[in-house]
């Protein structure tokens, strides 16, 4: 065998070493993740579990019937409400933030990055309970209160998500639009939103999970006007014997994060995904740019 050929076997056998290392990682981190929720799982579909059984002893729908008993529906859809709510404001303002940091446009950027890190650095409950009592003092609506402090506590991520997107960010292509004869609306729907959609929605799905997952801000600011799902399944945990039925809230709070995150996951590969070569011999013209209506 020559030596072109033996180093030719060697790359193939690394590739493929590689790869069955890849994908073996890949299936012990799906189980290291998935392991926790098969005993909701199994409790979810329990009508009995009796010691020392290792399998529910009868199956049924009492917890799935238990939960919506106890408001699983509404709060769902109040907590989705939510969360899009806090998302769809974080985001923007994140990138707004990100940009101005990154491009030199405020001044003292260090000390403006530390302040929107801070909410990350102050201890919730006493930060909670200390904007609660402007938050009452300045009439301020709980719902209203409650986005408003939960959107302060997602800027930090979004800011973050979106400063390191526009670290790689190339200005040149809103340059080159405006030479174009676009407008700043054009330049922002069909140039910098297309470049920066894989960093957009991972900030979004950040404030999302934010928003989603909280307690603390829905109970304290929220004065019992947002009956959100980590509420319902507390007060549910609390009681004995509503094992089923907080299984059956608590896998239905996985169910929206893990669909916001495959979109996540799909939306940077299709981005990232490289366009195809063009064939040998191909002689077809670059195209040139059209003129950007104004």
């Amino acid at each position: 065998m020559s030596r072109g050929a033996a180093a030719r076997s060697a790359l193939v056998a690394s590739r493929g070493a590689g790869r069955v290392v890849r994908i073996a990682t890949g299936i012990l981190l799906i189980v290291w993740f998935a392991l926790p929720f098969l005993p909701l799982a199994l409790w979810a579909g329990a009508d009995r579990w009796s010691f020392p059984s290792p399998l529910p002893t009868e199956w049924g729908t009492r917890g799935l019937v238990a939960a919506e008993g106890f408001g699983a529906v509404p709060a769902f859809l109040t907590s989705v409400v939510l969360a899009l709510t806090v998302a769809a404001i974080a985001t923007p303002l994140g990138a707004l933030a990100a940009r101005a940091l990154t491009f030199g446009s405020v001044p003292w950027p260090r000390a403006v990055a530390a302040l929107l890190l801070s909410p990350i650095a102050l201890p919730p409950f006493a930060a909670v309970l200390g904007v609660n009592v402007v938050l009452l003092r300045t009439y301020v609506p709980p719902v209203a209160g409650t986005v408003l402090v939960l959107v302060v506590l997602a800027l930090p991520y979004t800011a973050f998500v979106m400063r390191t997107a526009y670290g790689a960010y190339d200005l040149s292509y809103e340059e080159n639009a405006r030479l174009l004869g676009a407008s700043r609306r054009d330049v922002l729907l069909h140039v910098q939103v297309p470049l920066l959609a894989p960093a957009l929605a991972r900030a979004a799905f950040l404030a999302f999970l934010v928003a989603w997952s909280d307690y603390l801000v829905t109970v304290i600011v929220g004065a019992g006007e947002l009956v959100t799902l980590p509420l319902v399944v507390a007060g549910a945990a609390a009681a004995v014997g509503n094992d089923a039925a907080v299984a059956v809230m608590s896998l239905a709070a996985i169910l929206p994060p893990i669909v916001l995150l495959l979109v996540t996951v799909s939306l940077g590969r299709r981005r990232a995904a490289p366009a195809a070569p063009a064939a040998v011999g191909d002689t077809a013209p670059t195209p040139v740019p059209e003129r950007i209506p104004a």
